[in-house]
């Protein structure tokens, strides 16, 4: 079939394969994938804005293998917006894709993406995040132990004035984020995001760790603060993630974690838009809550 042409914004984008179904356990296809993420743009767009993205792209759908991609590709339109990377390690740089317009999300809809990873910081302060993120990480699907330790990550962040957001990922467990005001690097706050995980291991040794290896963690909560590094990224918000029935990477309000049937997969394409509907993004203002590290910093030793 020849491409469908479709006007978004002030742009016409040639839409190639809307027909192509992605999604084979649920029939939805590669433009119902977009006509999700037209409807999602607001708050989406919200959380990708300014930062460098990751793309997860499945050109022939789940049931084939994607990959990831960190570069932009040459034959990107212009009007894409991209930013400059210095690649860690390696004395060049590389442009990773922006995107802050509902025509580019479409455009990479296009290009088969199906779920879109943010960087912890902005464009114009790559070095400096301005949010602390720890992945909830279960042994297998037991999420009571996925809401305990969010449960207990919340309590520390409320005493130490560091104000915590919770989403499901969609995948199998929660990530806990609070937003910083960019007056540190990377490296002071993955070091801190280590000293509070390290401190909740040792307090709740049976039920959480931090070790690396996965034969080492046995039936315990791996605690992961590693993606408060430069260069790496996280699930976004209202992302769409590569698995059966297509689950939605979806913030809550902290009262939700106590509903008995909530679980990391809850949310998918077929039930987001209507609790949208009924409930405002719950990380709609969560740049408002930009903390201190250093302050939270000073807290964390009086405990």
């Amino acid at each position: 079939m020849p491409p469908e042409k479709i006007r978004i914004g002030n742009r016409t984008i040639e839409m190639d394969n809307l027909d192509k179904v992605i999604f084979p356990d649920i029939e939805f296809t590669q433009g119902d994938l977009l006509d999700y993420y037209r409807k999602i743009s607001d708050p989406i767009l919200l959380h990708l804005n300014d930062r460098p993205l990751t793309l997860q792209r499945f050109p022939a759908g789940i049931g084939e293998e994607g990959f990831y991609q960190k570069k932009a590709s040459d034959y990107f339109p212009d009007w894409i917006q991209k930013t400059s990377i210095e690649v860690k390690g390696e004395s060049k740089k590389q442009y990773q894709v922006v995107c802050n317009d509902i025509a580019t999300l479409a455009y990479l809809v296009d290009q088969g993406c199906i779920t879109f990873h943010i960087w912890q910081s902005m464009k114009d302060k790559l070095h400096y995040p301005d949010r602390m993120i720890f992945d909830l990480d279960p042994p297998d699907d037991d999420f009571e132990l996925v809401r305990q330790g969010a449960l207990e990550l919340k309590e520390l962040l409320d005493k130490i004035e560091l104000k915590p957001f919770v989403m499901t990922t969609g995948s199998r467990g929660l990530h806990v984020v609070t937003p910083l005001d960019r007056n540190q690097k990377f490296d002071t706050v993955r070091g801190f995001a280590k000293k509070i995980t390290d401190h909740l291991s040792v307090k709740n040794p049976n039920s959480f760790t931090t070790k690396l290896r996965k034969k080492e963690r046995g039936r315990r909560l791996f605690l992961d603060y590693l993606r408060n590094s430069y260069g790496q990224n996280s699930v976004a918000p209202y992302s769409v993630r590569a698995r059966s029935r297509a689950p939605v990477a979806t913030p809550l309000d902290w009262d939700e974690l106590k509903k008995g049937d909530l679980h990391s997969q809850m949310y998918t394409v077929k039930n987001i838009l209507r609790r949208m509907g009924q409930k405002e993004d719950p990380w709609r203002e969560i740049k408002k809550h930009a903390g201190s590290l250093e302050s939270a910093q000073n807290k964390f030793e009086e405990i």
